[in-house]
């Protein structure tokens, strides 16, 4: 027994180790079987890492469990920017058994919180369909690494969200929370398969419109699954939309490409209760507490074949009769509601679908709401309908719970449209809409809208859309006391004409309290008197002098914040009035943000700029301010959001504007810059502000600036500038300027002020930094006075060749040449005399620091010690003595960074000047740049010019792609028209044929 025991010890010791083992030894094996059959099968992108792959006999012993983590599935071609799926945690329960087979056996499918967007394109190419397909290859080929089949029995999504949006249709839904499980033994030809899926939100859309939202679904559905036949039959299934159960009979089948739909779906339950579920706005907390009476009939069919651009048929029919809700807290219910309606296109296209509502009819508490409308086809619409409707409002919110609002009025609809509505033609139209005595109030805010009254009317009476008018007769409010009225005349669809006037006062305050704005703030007062008539064709083709516009209007404390603007803009006072052509601005102040202003002037085309999108507003104003922080404007590259403390952004130029602004600004704050005294004219049209002479102070200097900024590339924002600077300090400019820092960081240890006239131009970075490598110009330096103390460079010039005078000494009244060149500072030869040296020097700085400089030293023979006079004599050679010569010529080389100079003696002359020898080598730099520059910005043209060549060839090769298709999808449906004929044709002589024999016998 003790030997029976140790024996069953060993026994279960190796078991444990064997499971602990066989994910190991067969890990590789599943994961280039499941890479296989991903590569052979799936025309997408499988994303997973192989890290993320796990297997185990405990976590479903005795059954393998395969768990991929983070897997992602990608379409390619028409769907490379969308995901398919998501999942955050996939895992098989597989057979251990069936991997040493060629059948994967698999027991369980488990998706955890997936993703899945399933898109429709106007086309019909969708984004699941990824399966490769099957190319029979009749030569015999060594299969044994490619036969391998999956047999699947159950699966399961935990928490999912479904969406689903077809194009060439329009429909769409989404399903969130959704929990779904499915079994089926796929290892079987013929066998049910069972699921049951919940939705606690479900959303349901068509051509924009939300039919359904936030909507429960629960489906428990069994179908007969023949994979031999590829034949799909309902069986037993329950599905139910919130309270609104129906069920489906019928089958799908799917022979080659095409689905072949003949289904039928009817209601399963009869109280009118189940379809008002489903009506928008009534399905909440309060619905189990409503009280309902009333029959229902609901039931359709989908039939038809699915492939390409051809749709199955369909059709819905509802019924209704003498239904009834009423909410337990109101005091009115809504009876005799009656609906006799329905939908149906016999082959799927919405030019084919009719829409016949025969009857509705309902009361909501005394008033009666009638309509009956007959549309035949959803592109081109033959309508022929009326409505009907005496609307006491103080009823409805007695029938109907209007939260947070009080409403009184009456409220008459009287609409008859019947014939097409196109493009081109709209139907004859008599429809009157009008409210008298209205009254709104909300909650949120005491004062009501009062004495609204409107008569509003649309007439066509001859179908043609430039026939058609809209007319406001009159429209009159009052608001906590203040009056508003106008009117309204629009004839006219394409090319519409106006003619219409508003007056009255706006408190927008109060206007947004009863209407609240998402994500806005708006308060303040309008008062104005404004008439405009014209029409639209005149505005675009801009000939105002055709449109009639004029008024009056007055601001007063208008304060706007938004999501899109968190500065805001407050209009203390303004006043303006118009013409046809333009808007007078006078006595303008109010705050940008944290700065003030003051404006005047005026502005033309404002009514194209309203109307049109392409049309830009023109103008001219005036504007003063105390203090503006341009720092606030500054917006994240990605977001557009304004950043905090400016720390990156770029300020972007507004499209669609033409305006000049004449500035006086006291003091402007911009980066780490506080600028005074700041005049001058901006001008800002097609994403380009221009300044024109703008002068200003800071630093304790004067500035004089014209050029541009451009952003009509906010990832590549350009810029030019031309600069004249007057008394700036070195110092000063070093703190201030990042190009000095990058090109001149000497200037932070010299003590005096320069002037300087210089242009360049180039690309500013995110930061609105100039990206340096891309900076060319030129320009003067005038070093005014410059005291040259404790500089690494000239210390080490001055140690190399014990020249003290070097290391301290001062420069007056010097112009210095300089060039930017393809992100280089060449600093052309410039000459210095420090007691009896004569000094040049010349060379370049990289945007990266380092320096590459020639400095000359002309000195009398006799200051050359002896250990540099050794060296020199080496490097001139036997034909230059030094004995007899009075003066000798140093060439000096300074390489390296500024931090870390590198200064070597790099030759001499006893004849050559100080100034030639640093000409004669900067300008064969200078030349070298310029050859590397132009070389850099050609290739960056040939680059260009490929890519437009790459476009131009990849467009052609859709075009011709898009022309091959149609030509083939033309000759497919030639050769169906022909083959329908001819079969209709042999048809017609078949028939006659049976009759005739049939005569013969008898």
């Amino acid at each position: 027994m003790k030997k029976i025991a140790i024996g069953f010890g060993i026994f279960l010791v190796l078991l444990l180790i064997a499971a602990a083992l066989v994910p190991v030894l067969f890990k590789d094996k599943i994961k280039l079987a499941l890479d296989q059959q991903i590569a052979e099968n799936i025309n997408a992108q499988v994303i997973y890492k192989t890290d993320d792959v796990s297997l185990s006999l405990f976590r479903d012993f005795p059954n393998l469990s395969l768990g991929v983590e983070n897997l992602s599935v990608v379409g390619v071609d028409s769907f490379a920017t969308d995901t398919l799926a998501r999942v955050p945690s996939f895992r098989l329960g597989m057979n251990l058994l069936s991997v040493f087979g060629d059948e994967l056996k698999v027991n369980s499918i488990t998706l955890d919180e997936p993703v899945i967007r399933l898109l429709v394109l106007k086309s019909g190419k969708a984004n699941w369909d990824i399966m490769k397909e099957d190319t029979t290859v009749t030569e015999p080929t060594d299969t044994t690494a490619s036969d391998f089949n999956m047999a699947i029995k159950g699966w399961k999504v935990n928490n999912g969200t479904i969406y689903y949006d077809d194009l060439s249709i329009p429909f769409g839904f989404a399903a969130y929370n959704v929990q779904h499980s499915g079994s089926g033994d796929f290892e079987k030809d013929v066998f049910d398969m069972d699921s049951k899926t919940t939705a606690d939100r479900f959303v349901m859309t068509y051509d924009g419109v939300n039919y359904l939202e936030n909507a429960r679904l629960d489906a428990d559905v069994t179908m007969a699954m023949d994979l031999n036949q590829s034949l799909y039959t309902f069986k037993d299934n329950n599905i139910r939309i919130n309270e609104f159960p129906f069920k489906f009979a019928g089958s799908i089948l799917m022979p080659d490409e095409a689905i072949d739909f003949d289904l039928t779906f009817s209601a399963t339950e009869t109280d009118f209760r189940n379809v008002l579920s489903v009506v928008p706005g009534m399905y909440s907390e309060e619905f189990e507490n409503i009280k309902t009476e009333g029959k229902l009939s609901f039931d359709g069919y989908f039939k038809g074949r699915m492939i390409d651009t051809l749709m199955p048929g369909y059709g819905v029919d509802l019924k209704v009769m003498e239904g009834f809700f009423k909410y337990p807290d109101l005091p009115e219910a809504a009876r005799n509601i009656n609906v006799d309606m329905s939908v149906a296109s016999k082959d799927g296209t919405p030019q084919n679908t009719n829409i016949n509502i025969r009857q509705f009819h309902m009361d909501l508490g005394k008033n009666p709401i009638d309509a009956k409308v007959v549309i035949n086809g959803l592109e081109t619409m033959q309508v022929d309908g009326n409505v009907k409707a005496n609307v006491d409002l103080a009823e409805l919110t007695k029938v109907y719970p209007v939260e947070g609002m009080t409403l009184r009025g009456l409220l008459k609809v009287d609409a008859d449209a019947k014939g097409t509505y196109s493009k081109t033609s709209m139907p004859v139209i008599d429809a009157d809409l009008n409210l008298t005595n209205g009254y709104i109030k909300s909650k949120d805010f005491p004062a009501p809208i009062q004495n609204l009254n409107m008569v509003t009317n649309v007439r066509n009476t001859t179908g043609n859309t430039d026939d058609t008018r809209i007319n406001i007769e009159r429209f009159n409010m009052t608001l906590d006391g203040e009056p508003l009225e106008g009117r309204m005349l629009i004839t006219g669809i394409d090319k519409p004409a106006f003619d219409g006037r508003i007056k009255g006062i706006l408190d927008l305050e109060k206007l947004t309290k009863i209407f609240p704005q998402e994500g806005m703030t708006v308060a303040g007062r309008i008062n104005a008197d404004v008439t405009a008539k014209g029409k639209l064709s005149d505005i675009e083709a801009e000939k105002y002098n055709n449109v009639v516009a004029n008024g009056t209007m007055a601001i007063s404390n208008l304060n706007f914040v938004s999501t899109d603007l968190p500065q805001g803009f407050k209009i203390a006072k303004a006043n303006a009035t118009f013409n046809n052509e333009r808007v007078n601005l006078q006595n303008m102040s109010g705050h940008l943000g944290k700065s003030d202003f003051q404006a005047n002037g005026s502005v033309s085309n404002y009514i194209g700029y309203a109307l049109a999108d392409d049309q830009p507003l023109r103008g001219s104003f005036n504007l003063t301010s105390n203090v503006f922080d341009v720092n606030e404007w500054m917006v994240d590259e990605t977001s557009g959001q304004p950043v905090e403390e400016a720390e990156e952004g770029v300020v972007e130029v507004p499209a669609n504007l033409d305006l000049a602004l004449n500035i006086d600004a006291k003091q402007v704050l911009y980066s780490n810059l506080k600028l005074s005294n700041v005049n001058g004219q901006v001008q800002v049209k097609d994403q380009v502000a221009r300044l024109n002479k703008v002068t200003f102070n800071t630093l304790g200097g004067t500035f004089a600036a014209s050029g541009s900024y451009n952003t009509k590339s906010l990832q590549k924002p350009l810029f030019d500038m031309k600069l004249d600077i007057q008394d700036l300090g070195f110092k000063e400019a070093f703190n201030a300027f990042n190009t000095v820092q990058v090109f001149a960081p000497i200037a932070k240890l010299l003590e005096g002020k320069f002037n300087t006239s210089f242009a360049f131009a180039g690309e500013l970075g995110q930061d609105m930094v100039p990206v340096f490598q891309t900076l060319d110009g030129k320009g003067v330096i005038n070093v005014l006075h410059a005291a040259v103390r404790d500089v690494p460079i000239v210390d080490k010039i001055s140690s190399l060749t014990h020249f003290e005078e070097l290391r301290s000494f001062v420069i007056e009244n010097k112009k210095i040449d300089a060039q930017i060149i393809d992100g280089k500072l060449v600093v052309k030869p410039f000459h210095l005399k420090i007691g009896d040296i004569d000094m040049s020097v010349g060379g370049s700085t990289a945007a990266t620091g380092n320096m590459d400089f020639t400095t000359a030293l002309n000195v009398p023979t006799g200051k050359v010690g002896q250990q540099l006079g050794s060296r020199l004599t080496n490097l001139l050679g036997a034909n230059q003595n030094l004995v007899n010569t009075e003066r000798v010529t140093l060439n000096l080389s300074v390489g390296g960074t500024f931090s870390d100079p590198k200064v070597a003696l790099a030759g001499g002359s006893v004849k050559e000047k100080a100034a030639d020898i640093v000409e004669n080598v900067v300008q064969e730099k200078l030349n070298i740049v310029k050859q590397e520059a132009d070389a850099r910005k050609q290739q960056l043209q040939d680059s260009v010019n490929a890519e437009v060549d790459r476009r131009k060839q990849e467009l052609e090769r859709k075009a011709q792609e898009e022309l091959a298709k149609k030509r083939q999808e033309a000759e497919q449906q030639i050769k169906k028209q022909a083959t329908d004929k001819v079969g209709g044709f042999l048809k017609g002589l078949t028939k006659p044929a049976q009759q005739d024999t049939t005569k013969n016998q008898q």
